[in-house]
């Protein structure tokens, strides 16, 4: 019994160690970047040593797969089951990125570090795929419902790509100032108004 008791002891300890050192390491990404993140920083606010950093994550991509991971765990993106039902494209897409608005409000700093380095991080790049892919999923199904007669028009397409992107949001928010509700309506005006309609 003591036995088994010690080793479930030491495993949580080494789950807890574990957890400190990917959330050290999320903190630092997200203030200073990847890039600027060092083992020798990351064991220094994990409370660990270097040696022990790389007991848990041997190699680069070990370390961002859970570190990735984490941060999309407390910071999952938007449920497109929460507007899927709304028949209306134009309402549809007003909900949508309302919701897109906010979550990237709350997340601007990491996505901000991400879409920075993701260019010359293979690793990261790879890791971030699937978030890029969720976003076009969430493109695909809210150009769904405009009128289009076979299948939506590219400028339709590109249009609310363009109203979805973290790129887009940071553009009118945080360097023009608009409130994320102006800027979600903005899009939206933009959407309607873009020359896809087949008017023949």
């Amino acid at each position: 019994m003591t036995r088994k008791y010690e080793l479930k002891r030491r495993a949580e300890q080494q789950a807890a160690t574990r957890q400190r050192i990917v959330e050290a390491t999320v903190a630092l990404h997200e203030a200073i970047g990847g890039e600027a993140t060092t083992i020798a920083a990351i064991a220094e606010r994990a409370g660990v040593g270097r040696l022990t950093v790389y007991r848990h994550f041997p190699d680069e991509r070990a370390l961002l797969t859970a570190c990735t991971g984490h941060y999309l765990a407390l910071n999952p993106p938007p449920d497109p089951a929460a507007w899927a039902g709304i028949a209306d494209p134009a309402t549809r897409l007003r909900v949508a990125l309302g919701e897109a608005y906010v979550y990237y409000r709350r997340t601007a700093g990491m996505l901000a570090r991400a879409e920075q380095e993701a260019p010359t991080n293979p690793i990261l790049a790879d890791l971030m795929a699937p978030f890029a892919a969720f976003w076009e999923s969430v493109r695909d199904g809210l150009v769904q419902g405009w009128g289009c007669a076979d299948a939506p028009e590219p400028i339709l397409v590109a249009a609310v790509g363009h109203a979805l992107a973290f790129s887009t949001w940071r553009s009118l928010v945080q360097e023009q100032g608009l409130e994320d509700g102006q800027a979600a309506d903005l899009m939206v005006a933009l959407v309607r108004c873009a020359p896809w309609h087949d008017d023949t």
